[in-house]
């Protein structure tokens, strides 16, 4: 099957064992003399690791000295190691696109692992359809665009001054979109910052300070943003202040907009006076607790872990126990229960925090959600399950330890910037161990209790973390998309009915006005490739590189054996 330009095609497949992942499961052997049977294929070999430094070096041997002009490679999954291989075959010259990956891993050994004989047999399939495509397959050439080095930052809690300044610090400029009165955010509201116990105003102070005085950061307040448009370094963002809406051109935006503590409503008798949130008790803690208050009993995973919101919210057991803590300081007299299901101290510094609560004389009683405590009048009723019966603890103050919950304007943010949320409202990354600060969306990061309940140290962690990634195309001054994007292949054909821009999750797409009447134009930079637009075109005007229509029907027709 000669290409376009009537190149003769030599396809060089490479197999990999990946250990025994793959070896274990599947007759390498046999896959092996099934290649090299295929058309057009000129060099087959099997490697232990394919993805490792050897592996690599021998994909690179065979380009160079077998004169392949297509590589497949069929191991893994190409979410994680395509761009590793394509990366490769340019390193020697090979057009990185000329390259074709074909999944055995999780396609066959992994899902057939007792069907070794059929397992094998659909990998040869795989393999087959894999070479038919490469065969197909076209040089393409990544797509360039200007950044503009000014960085949008949706929140000025901790997760947010820390981006900013980060990101300042380097030289770029910064505007900082938050929707209290001042920065600062949940620090403003808490006391102490375990496990350190650091004066969190202090902290919040030092940060607004040092924001206020940098010259690259423009803080809006009581504001929020209302409009964004384009794509990676070409956004175009209109801000609500109270001055009036700003149009602002910025290169890349970071969600930084923290969560917010739920509250406990129609719960243990919830009142804010003797029955009160964590949150409640910080403000009270700043400001000297009641000598008065002699026994105070904490209750645990109160509104969380339940139908209505069934995650953990992680950072509630760490809160409780140094609250406990500051309590037993100004009151060393007091006597202090904490009520749990589980107790998450997870960290070398918070499990010692732990201990010395308990050395300090903080009681923990474990209870079941079966028969969770009962809040009577100053009691609080708790059955014990290892003394098998009902305590009746005094309880001057009631603390119910509720969980971070995502901001109200979560979806609408979600809509704005076309980033998804989960199932409870936090924003949701791109890949949880590969991309956990960026989003599918490029240009857009996130950090903080905005992405999932963190506390102090993990808000500052990954402020710094989504800083650095989004350094990334701000040095560099522009960016390098990967060329498999919609094309408009047939303008004639296109109708302007703008049916694909309505559909399209990144709008990549826009209806212009040209002499042959309303056509669809693709913006490059934006596009990622997903293929919804040419998969609705009923005019078959789009189509996506390296996943053509011809491309496509070979894989169907190698597949049939036709």
């Amino acid at each position: 099957m000669p290409d376009k330009n009537n190149e003769q095609l030599r396809i060089g497949v490479f197999l990999c064992h990946c250990g025994s992942n793959i070896a274990g499961y599947l007759d390498m052997e046999e896959l092996e003399k099934f290649a090299k049977t295929l058309p057009h294929v000129t060099f087959v070999q099997r490697n232990l690791y394919t993805c490792s430094e050897g592996g690599i070096n021998e994909i690179k041997k065979g380009i160079v000295e077998q004169n392949l002009n297509r590589v497949v490679v069929a191991s893994c999954t190409p979410r994680t190691h395509e761009p590793l291989f394509r990366n490769s075959c340019a390193e020697v010259g090979l057009n990185p696109y000329l390259f074709e990956m074909v999944n055995i891993r999780d396609q066959c050994s992994w899902v057939h692992m007792q069907e070794k004989e059929d397992a094998t047999e659909k990998a040869k399939d795989l393999i087959r359809m894999g070479v038919a495509k490469a065969a197909l397959l076209e040089p393409q050439e990544p797509i360039m665009s200007e950044v503009t080095t000014r960085a949008l930052v949706l929140g000025g809690g901790m997760a947010g001054m820390t981006a900013s300044l980060a990101l300042a610090n380097r030289g770029y400029e910064v505007v900082i979109v938050e929707k209290e009165d001042k920065l600062g955010g949940m620090l403003n509201k808490i006391c102490k910052l375990g496990p350190s116990m650091t004066d969190a105003s202090q902290v919040a102070e030092e940060r607004i300070k040092a924001i206020d005085q940098h010259p690259k950061i423009t803080v809006f307040t009581k504001s929020r943003l209302v409009r964004v448009e384009g794509f990676i370094g070409k956004f175009k963002a209109d801000v609500e202040t109270e001055a009036g809406v700003k149009n602002i051109d910025i290169g890349v935006i970071l969600i930084a907009t923290g969560a917010h503590v739920f509250t406990p409503e129609g719960l243990y008798g919830y009142d804010g006076q003797r029955v009160i949130t964590q949150l409640e008790l910080e403000e009270r803690l700043k400001l000297g607790l009641d000598p008065s208050v002699k026994n105070v009993v904490m209750i645990q995973c109160v509104g969380a872990r339940d139908e209505q919101r069934p995650y953990c919210s992680r950072i509630c057991c760490q809160v409780a126990v140094k609250n406990a803590l500051l309590i037993k300081e100004q009151h060393p007299d007091a006597r202090v229960s904490i009520l749990y299901r589980d107790m998450q101290m997870y960290g070398v510094e918070n499990e010692e925090l732990y201990r010395e609560s308990k050395i300090k004389g903080v009681r923990y009683i474990n209870y079941s959600p079966d028969r969770p405590p009962e809040v009577k009048d100053d009691q609080v009723l708790v059955f014990h399950p290892l003394l098998g019966r009902e305590l009746n603890l005094q309880a001057d103050l009631v603390v119910l330890s509720t969980p971070m919950v995502a901001q109200a304007d979560a979806h609408e943010v979600s809509q704005l910037l076309r980033v998804p949320i989960d199932e409870n409202g936090f924003f949701l990354e791109g890949h949880v161990k590969l991309r956990p600060l960026d989003f599918a969306t490029d240009g857009v990061f996130l950090c903080g209790s905005a992405r999932y309940p963190a506390n102090i140290r993990e808000a500052v962690a990954q402020g710094l973390g989504a800083a650095s990634r989004a350094s990334i195309p701000l040095s560099k001054g522009s960016v390098v998309v990967e060329p498999i994007i919609s094309v408009l292949v047939n303008e004639d054909a296109c109708r302007g009915c703008g049916l694909c821009v309505a559909l399209c999750p990144y709008g990549a797409l826009e209806i212009r006005h040209t002499d042959k009447g309303r056509k669809v134009h693709v913006i490059n930079v934006a596009c990622k490739g997903c293929g919804v637009c040419a998969a609705t075109c009923y005019q078959h005007a789009l189509t996506i590189n390296s996943f053509t229509d011809e491309q496509l029907s070979a894989q169907i027709e190698a597949f049939l054996g036709t």
